[in-house]
């Protein structure tokens, strides 16, 4: 499997679980953190949707959640929030 860092985009190959200590090899940042998650949101209840799973308060640094899931090698560019909010804009333009 493949993911991409979320902070410098670099395509990463995945060939086990993503370790807490694991790095990106070109930006040095943590992996298994929550902005590398696939249930990272900004714009869900503490920024993640995955309801089980326990705060973490530094979304990018590395952490022991056992819900973590590498995000793959696309991630949203919008928040939730935002596309609700055009998708509302839209709907009452004139």
């Amino acid at each position: 499997m493949e993911m991409k860092c979320v902070f410098c985009g670099e395509k990463i190959e995945i060939s086990g679980p993503v370790g807490k200590s694991d790095e990106c090899p070109r930006c040095r940042r943590d992996l298994h953190c929550c902005r590398q998650c696939k249930f990272y949101d900004a714009g869900a209840y503490n920024e993640c949707r995955e309801v089980s799973a326990e705060r973490v308060l530094d979304k990018e640094r590395g952490n022991s959640c056992e819900y973590f899931t590498p995000r793959g090698l696309e991630f949203p560019s919008e928040s939730r929030n935002e596309e609700a909010k055009k998708a509302l804009e839209a709907l009452f333009k004139t």
